[in-house]
């Protein structure tokens, strides 16, 4: 029987002991879970297996694809070059740098509207195909440049399932003169926090990444569906090939652990909790973040709430990540597992995913093998949130 390895602090016993209940019930195959509370490392769990075989182990060094949870980080490397000024505002228009972005009635397309999926562009018009999609070389980028907003933009989200690490992947490389987002996210992000992290896979790494298993989601879709996120169907075993882990496709070729996903994601978390030393809890005066307060702040305002138009389901997004909702009455889709609060978060089919509790200084991030079939997270990453806050005693 496999064991729940690394270390839990004792207010959390009991997520280490659901975490094992689920390895020996089956509902975990080999899994990752890291929490971060002020700093801290309260919770870093991994175990299981890294094959359906069950022949080999998950270990403290498992890498698994990431799916979705990718977008997190991509979102970051726009937010990072705010920071640092070199885009002046999330509110200039995206053809300020990317001029032939503004045909077809783009013009007045924002920055803030590809970070929070309403730019009106939430995929490709006519067929493409996943080698394409793949090909930071390829015309994928300029055929979305070309294109009409499917709907007005800044009016509602429609989730941009391939092509949001395209559209901001083309703002990296025209705000650095020409760094692309892979690379940028392993020089600026990965590298510098030292997170287990990549964007493809390096073929040193493959011995590391474990094989997924699973269904894919199903959900009730909204009206832009197909053409959002069927528009490419991703074929199977295509995860395997060269093209997809040697290719550029920030919205999911993202490879990682819950361990390097903290180690990106707390970096959020702790530069919005404290203004006395950027995040820090008064512990290292010196401590910096990538990002200070006031760019975290940008993160939670609101650019849509409702149902969403790709995937169906009632969301809030904010400037770069989807929140948690705040009105009586028109709850969104995660409202039952999170508390009240400035919560700031996304995850990847099959149930990898990303919590940033500002309020609290906490970030819960999990990776996992077996695919869930629901949209966002698994029965077994809803219970361990829900034990995290019981720890704290924090009701949901």
């Amino acid at each position: 029987m496999a064991q729940a390895q690394g270390t839990c602090d004792p207010r959390f016993a009991k997520v280490r002991t659901l975490f094992q209940s689920f390895l020996d019930s089956g509902a975990e195959l080999g899994a990752s879970l890291t929490v971060d509370l002020g700093g801290e490392t309260v919770v870093d769990l991994y175990g299981g297996h890294a094959d359906a075989a069950r022949t080999r182990p998950w270990t403290r060094d498992t890498l698994v694809p990431l799916a979705s949870s990718t977008k997190t980080v991509s979102a970051l490397a726009v937010l990072l070059l705010v920071e640092r000024g070199a885009i002046a505002s999330v509110r200039d228009r995206v053809s300020k740098d990317w001029p032939e972005f503004a045909a077809n009635g783009k013009e007045h397309v924002e920055i803030r509207h590809l970070l929070a999926h309403t730019s009106g562009v939430a995929g490709w018009e006519d067929p493409i195909g996943f080698a394409e999609v793949c090909d930071p070389g390829s015309d994928a980028v300029a055929r979305l440049a070309a294109q009409a907003p499917w709907w007005e933009p800044g009016s509602a989200s429609a989730y941009h399932a391939w092509n949001y690490g395209h559209l901001l992947g083309e703002v990296v490389r025209r705000v650095t003169g020409g760094t692309r987002l892979k690379e940028f996210i392993a020089r600026e992000i990965a590298g510098p926090l030292g997170a287990d992290f990549q964007i493809g896979l390096r073929a040193e790494d493959e011995g590391r990444l474990a094989e997924g298993r699973g269904l894919p989601p199903g959900f009730k879709p909204g009206p832009l569906f197909v053409k959002a996120i069927a528009n490419p169907a991703m074929p199977p075993d295509f995860g395997r090939t060269r093209a997809w882990r040697e290719g550029e496709v920030g919205a999911s070729n993202g490879v990682g652990n819950a361990r390097g996903l903290n180690a990106i994601l707390s970096n959020i978390t702790l530069a919005g909790a404290d203004t006395r030393n950027n995040g820090n809890n008064g512990k290292d005066e010196e401590k910096k973040y990538l990002l200070s307060k006031p760019t975290v702040d940008l993160i939670f305002e609101e650019q849509s709430y409702g149902p969403d138009l790709a995937v169906g389901q009632t969301i809030r997004f904010g400037i770069g990540y989807a929140l948690r909702g705040d009105r009586d009455g028109e709850k969104t889709w995660v409202d039952d597992r999170l508390p009240a609060g400035r919560i700031a978060y996304w995850g990847g089919s099959g149930g990898s995913l990303g919590i940033m509790d500002v309020d609290r200084g906490l970030t819960i991030t999990y990776a996992m093998n077996l695919r869930s079939t629901s949209m966002l997270g698994n029965p077994a990453s809803t219970a361990y949130i829900g034990a995290v806050y019981e720890a704290l005693g924090v009701e949901i």
